[in-house]
């Protein structure tokens, strides 16, 4: 991973805030020849010093297969981002460059048992789908439908035993260049370049 001093966060709340905020990780195995990717939302839940991820995954596939051989795992955290012309810049005849956050969680994941799993997506969908006021939420599903759907699906916990990170917002600039960047990046019709724009005033 990139590594610089300016590049880092003031404390490790500024770091759960990020994994909280960018919850759809991308979650990384190993199945004893090549690394096995998949794409899933979690819940990041503290206790103390304990960091653990939860999520669900498809029975039956490379990943989960992976998952019960070899229990180490990586998550990656990825936040808004976008290239920064050195065109800006006080002296342009400079590197450009791309800002971004992205978070690395590694440790050990363990698949759920079915009553756990059925927890989990319960939590999950009652988080974006309010139990008295939805029409989709948990509680007004047929619970045969539920039983049977579950069987296509495992929970899991990430055990995180260590956090890495780069929260690289053009830091070790002039707030004179910094200003000038946010400046270009709010003209982009890009969304997420506006987003890196607002993430940069938060360092001024």
């Amino acid at each position: 991973m990139y590594r610089t001093a300016y590049s880092k966060a003031g404390n490790q709340d500024e770091i759960l805030e990020f994994m909280q905020q960018n919850n759809f990780i991308t979650l990384i195995g190993f199945d004893g020849e090549y690394p096995v990717v998949t794409q899933v939302p979690v819940q990041t839940i503290t206790d103390g010093d304990s960091i653990k991820l939860i999520g669900h995954i498809m029975t039956k596939t490379d990943h989960c297969m992976a998952f019960e051989q070899n229990p180490n795992v990586m998550a990656v955290f990825t936040g808004a981002h976008a290239y920064i012309s050195a065109s800006v810049y006080e002296k342009p005849a400079s590197v450009s460059t791309w800002n971004y956050k992205t978070v690395q969680a590694k440790g050990k994941i363990r698949l759920m048992n079915p009553e756990e799993t059925y927890q989990v997506i319960k939590e999950l969908t009652d988080h974006y789908e309010h139990p008295e006021t939805s029409p989709a939420a948990f509680n007004k599903m047929d619970e045969a439908y539920i039983q049977k759907h579950l069987k296509a699906i495992t929970g899991f916990e990430v055990s995180v035993k260590h956090l890495d990170h780069v929260f690289k917002m053009s830091q070790n600039h002039s707030t004179k260049n910094q200003e000038s960047i946010v400046a270009n990046l709010e003209k982009s019709e890009d969304p997420v370049a506006k987003e890196v724009a607002k993430e940069m005033k938060g360092n001024f």
